[in-house]
Formats: C-alpha cells, sequence, structure tokens
C-alpha cells in the first residue's frame, strides 16, 4: 500500500499520479493530512515555503525506516530538498508520471534516470535528466472523497490542458519545469476528467497549463482549439462554474474573448506585473506596458472582466518604476487586482540575481522610510501595502477601505514580506 501526502490542499500532480499507481495495480490512498500508515510514502510538495516549514519538517522526521519520495513543484532543486528535509529516500526531478513507476520497479539507483538521492557515503547523486514528456496521456486523476470542499482561488481543481510556456520571465519555474514548448493533452481526455470530477461533487473548475490562452498553440497562432475546449467543458459544468484564471495580453483576439464571455465565468486574469517597462524588461516579461494596457481595455470592450496581476519589491524597481505601476492600477480600474512581493523561487535566472545581492540593498530587507515609516514595513512590503489600497479605490466601483480591511492588508503585507526574507535566507545557505 502506498500513501500519497499532499499537505493542506490536494494538488493537481498527487491525483495525477495516484491515478497512475492505482491504474498500475497499487493499491494507494491521497491524504492532506501530515501523517502516513504505509511503508511506502509519497510526498507532493509545490512551494519553497513548505521545505521550512516547521510541521512538514516534524512529519518527515518520523518517517525513518519508510521509503519516502519527494516529487513537485520543489523537485527542481533537490539539492534543497535533501538538505532542509529528513529521511527523504529519493526526490523526483520534474515530470513524475514515469518515474515513479520506475522507481517502485526498479528501486533507487543511479540507473533509474530522473531522481536524486544521498548514496552511501552521504553524498548527493543526482541522475540523468529525462527528456519532457511527447504525450500527456494518461489514467484518470485519484480523486479524494472531499474535493468538493476544496476552494483553491475559488475553484475546487484545477485541470491541466497543456504543459509548457512560451514566456521567459525570470522569476518564473514553469519554462524550467515543463519547457518552452507547448505540449497540449488531447480534448477527449480532459473532458473524460471534467466528467469524473463532477462525478466526485466537484463544480468549480478552473482550466489552466501555465498560461490558459496557449492551449492548442501553433505556429504563433492563438488555437481554434481552446474555444473548442470552453464550450465543451461548459457544456458539462455549466459557464459559470468554469474559469480561465491566467491569460497573456498579447495572446487573446476577439474569438478567444468572445468564448471566455460565453462559456466561462466571464474573467480574464492578466499577469501584468509592472507599470515600467523598464521593470518589465529586467524580468524578461515579454509585453510592454503599452500592449499590457491595450490589452486591458480591449478584453473590457468585448464585455470580459478583467483582473491582473502585479509584482513589487524587484531589487532594480525604482521609486519612479513604483509609481508607474500604482499609476497603472489607477488607470486601468481593473475590477480584481492581485499584488504579490516578488518572490526567489529557488532554481530560477531571479534567485541567482537575488544570491548576488546584499540585505542592505534588498528591497524585502530594506527598511522603508517613506509614508508608512511609522509602521515599520520593509520597503516591498511598504510597495505592497500601498499599492493594495490604492487598488481597492480604483475599481470600476470604488471601494472605501474599512479600518479591518486596513489591518488585514496590513497583515498580509507582513506576511508576504517575512515568507520571502525566509525563501532569500534559505537560497542564501545553498
Amino acid at each position: 500500500m502506498i500513501t500519497i501526502v499532499s499537505p493542506k490542499i490536494y494538488t493537481y500532480g498527487s491525483m495525477v499520479i495516484g491515478g497512475i499507481l492505482r491504474d498500475a495495480g497499487y493499491n494507494v490512498v491521497l491524504t492532506k493530512e501530515l501523517h502516513a500508515n504505509t511503508d511506502t510514502v509519497f510526498v507532493s510538495l509545490h512551494s519553497t515555503l513548505q521545505l521550512i516549514d516547521n510541521n512538514i519538517k516534524k512529519f518527515f522526521g518520523v518517517l525513518g525506516g519508510k521509503m519516502v519520495f519527494v516529487g513537485g513543484p520543489v523537485s527542481a532543486y533537490p539539492h534543497i530538498v535533501l538538505g532542509e528535509l529528513s529521511n527523504v529516500s529519493c526526490v523526483v526531478v520534474g515530470e513524475g508520471e514515469e518515474i515513479v513507476l520506475d522507481l517502485l520497479e526498479r528501486g533507487i539507483s543511479e540507473d533509474v534516470s530522473g531522481i536524486a538521492f544521498r548514496d552511501d557515503n552521504g553524498n548527493i547523486v543526482e541522475t540523468k535528466k529525462r527528456p519532457f514528456l511527447t504525450n500527456l496521456t494518461r489514467p484518470l486523476p485519484l480523486i479524494p472523497g472531499d474535493i468538493a470542499r476544496q476552494n483553491v482561488r475559488g475553484a475546487n481543481v484545477y485541470i491541466e490542458t497543456h504543459r509548457g510556456c512560451l514566456g521567459n520571465c525570470d522569476f518564473c519555474q514553469v519554462p524550467g519545469f515543463f519547457g518552452q514548448t507547448i505540449r497540449s493533452r488531447d480534448r477527449k481526455d480532459i473532458l473524460a476528467e471534467v466528467r469524473a470530477f463532477k462525478k466526485a461533487g466537484v463544480q468549480k473548475i478552473a482550466v489552466s497549463g501555465g498560461t490558459g490562452s496557449l492551449y492548442g498553440y501553433d505556429k504563433e497562432e492563438i488555437s481554434h482549439l481552446l474555444i473548442e475546449l470552453l464550450r465543451d467543458i461548459s457544456g458539462i459544468t455549466g459557464p459559470r462554474n468554469l474559469s480561465v484564471p491566467d491569460m497573456r495580453v498579447d495572446y487573446v483576439n476577439e474569438e478567444v474573448l468572445e468564448a471566455i464571455r460565453r462559456y466561462t465565468m466571464g474573467w480574464v486574469f492578466f499577469g501584468i506585473e509592472s507599470g515600467s517597462n523598464s521593470i518589465l524588461k529586467h524580468m524578461h516579461k515579454g509585453i510592454s506596458i503599452e500592449k499590457a494596457m491595450d490589452a486591458v481595455e480591449y478584453t473590457r470592450s468585448q464585455g470580459v472582466h478583467v483582473a491582473g496581476s502585479f509584482i513589487v519589491g524587484h531589487p532594480f524597481e525604482t521609486e519612479k518604476d513604483y509609481e508607474l505601476t500604482r499609476d497603472f492600477v489607477e488607470d486601468a480600474m481593473l475590477e480584481d487586482v492581485f499584488v504579490s512581493i516578488i518572490e526567489p523561487i529557488p532554481s530560477t535566472r531571479f534567485a541567482n540575481l537575488i544570491s548576488d545581492i546584499s540585505e542592505e540593498d534588498n528591497p524585502s530587507f530594506k527598511p522603508h522610510t517613506g509614508q508608512y515609516s511609522t509602521l515599520k514595513l520593509s520597503e516591498s512590503e511598504a510597495r505592497f501595502f500601498d499599492l493594495m489600497l490604492s487598488a481597492e479605490t480604483s475599481k470600476p466601483v470604488p471601494r472605501i477601505v474599512t479600518n479591518q480591511q486596513y489591518d488585514a492588508l496590513l497583515n498580509i503585507a507582513r506576511s508576504q514580506g517575512e515568507d520571502v526574507r525566509a525563501v532569500t535566507r534559505l537560497i542564501w545557505k545553498y
């Protein structure tokens, strides 16, 4: 029997691996609780912060004597996984669909590609990397009985439609983890999955693969396959229960927006990140702020709601760059705004940049001395807080920020700042 542990939430990857093991004849249990009563344990970790979470560290501490495999996005930096967590037998590096079966059939050895482990002398061995999968056909996921009670940004589950991203953002893990070639799943397989989740009680489904509008991408054209996919999924879920949470500003057109309006909840979520072309260039975002504003205005003109995400705290972000971002948020009048302090995810180019920057020059450590100096925030935290306040009052129907909301945003700013500093220290450590 095998236990798959996906702490706090059922990640899509954990359900996929569960389905593969189940169809291979293994007895599999999937849980989001930190316990495992079996001799073989797979742990799916999606966040760098989980590697320094005390509860997760304690959980690994009691797994001695078991075969413990770690996978998920953190597998992109196996040295940190093996350095931070005890009793890890092996890290499954990258796409694990084929690797997990190899491991169970052949055991941990240098002959199994796509893994990392410690040898008898305690040295870390990282075997040959596996090529990206060319065929994304697989069994139905292992769907837990309580999946309908899960809520991740408004959806019970995110279903993968494709892998890879054409972008090259220096803060993003997707191009390195999944590559820059778009590999789309067969529409019939996706629809079978949607039906299975609906049968399990799921109502709200989001479709994603890094950037929703890249499904079926071919020769620099937005594919009609995305439109057909949304139409068919909507026929199963109903449009009010389907969302496409992430789109590129340079990969939408009239037909796609019409499909978003007709077949989904009617929202587009753009990763804009900054209102400064200089910072967008540093990030290798591949767009201009003029293109972003054009996309916002065009999308709104097509009757689709527009939201956007922004990042503050880049070490090259000057006060003027930040003011341009705030100006963009105020001018765009987005219906929803998500702000984050830029996080140096290990294995990304941005993490390499941060590793060479001192605390004194890092906005997430540097004390803020401006408007919010009495709140004792870092520069990154102050910009996060200020931009969220500005976003609330810059929506099509402006909102008055209550004292309660003010305090909540302040706490989020501080929490994000502490998380980013913790990850930065982890990077410095390795």
